[in-house]
């Protein structure tokens, strides 16, 4: 039987994405596609590249009881009420947006602008970064899918704040994304001119993925973490690179690095830590759901430097919303998801 998939949002970045990942799988039935913008177009019309491969009218009409599982490709603040809709008619959802990545709501509040109007929801949820959280999935209708920005250096820390490597708020965070992670709205910093051959950070020590960063690296470890997190708009489509940095709590090496981290990750296939001597490089992880991880140490300063890459747009949004999805109906993790990235 064919899961009865529905994208609230299917026309942003993270909706299209959504449809070009799951099109073509044979276990799923794409029945809506909601979008109030584009209502009543085909969304390949909208997206070209969709021709003959998924023709559908976008509606906005209410299409939780034609489907198994609604995905949520939002802005912050609208999602609540889909997921309210869902729990009450036994449909699974998968947030993409923000409203149920933060355990504590008046973390939500100081940096989103908004209150949880549904908190009750919240205790029904899961925030799932599958290779850290997926034992925690217990049946919960509704997951959160985690922030790309904070996926990258959750996979790319989650060793080693386990074994509590990093000293006390040394933690500084490079990363680096490609214009895709601000969504389809219009902003001057996204305009062609402002960013073609340009690179400069943004939201310097305030961006809405800090909190959300610190919960799940003070999970890893057992207590509050502090971090300093500077984003940069890359002049790329897609694509995240972070460089991590953070000063050993006890004496290490590159090579114990490495051994850590592979052990850790031994079984994880979509991610992969690279090689000594190697560094992760965004191109190679492109339409993929990899995460790449390489290990650095700088004996001099002992100092650690941990670079880790995804694809923002697919191991950060919808690539794994789709893990999570597979997680929840018992499919092998990877089912719709066994893409190659291109040499170039």
């Amino acid at each position: 039987m064919k899961i009865k998939v529905g994208i609230i949002g299917a026309t942003g970045y993270a909706g299209v994405e959504l449809v070009r990942l799951l099109a073509n799988r044979a276990d799923v039935s794409l029945q809506a596609l909601s979008s109030v913008s584009y209502e009543g177009k085909k969304i390949s019309e909208i997206y070209p590249n969709l021709k003959d491969v998924c023709d559908m009218q976008l509606s906005n009409e209410d299409i939780v009881d034609a489907c198994d599982v609604i995905f949520t490709s939002l802005p912050h603040g609208l999602s609540e009420k889909f997921a309210k809709k869902c729990v009450a008619k036994g449909v699974k959802m998968i947030d993409l947006g923000a409203d149920f990545r933060l355990d504590s709501a008046e973390e939500y509040t100081k940096w989103y602008g908004k209150t949880y109007e549904e908190a009750d929801l919240h205790g029904k949820s899961l925030y799932c970064i599958p290779e850290l959280h997926r034992d925690m999935y217990k049946g919960q209708p509704i997951i959160g899918n985690p922030g790309c920005y904070p996926t990258s250096i959750a996979l790319g820390l989650a060793p080693a704040m386990r074994e509590g490597l990093a000293a006390d708020n040394s933690i500084v965070i490079d990363s680096k994304s490609g214009v895709t992670g601000a969504g389809r709205g219009l902003a001057d910093n996204t305009h062609y001119p402002n960013c073609n051959e340009a690179f400069s950070p943004y939201k310097v020590a305030a961006h809405r993925h800090t909190p959300e960063i610190e919960q799940t690296l003070g999970k890893l470890c057992g207590k509050k973490v502090n971090v300093t997190f500077v984003p940069h708009l890359l002049p790329v489509n897609r694509g995240i690179v972070s460089t991590i940095y953070f000063n050993a709590a006890k004496k290490i090496d590159v090579e114990s690095l490495h051994a850590l981290y592979t052990e850790f990750y031994k079984d994880e296939k979509f991610v992969r830590v690279l090689g000594p001597g190697e560094v992760a490089n965004l191109r190679n992880v492109k339409y993929s759901n990899y995460c790449d991880v390489s290990l650095h140490y700088d004996s001099h300063t002992d100092r650690a430097i941990v670079v880790s890459t995804i694809d923002n747009m697919v191991k950060g949004a919808a690539g794994q919303a789709i893990q999570n999805m597979n997680i929840m109906f018992k499919l092998a993790e990877d089912t719709g998801l066994d893409f190659i990235p291109p040499a170039f």
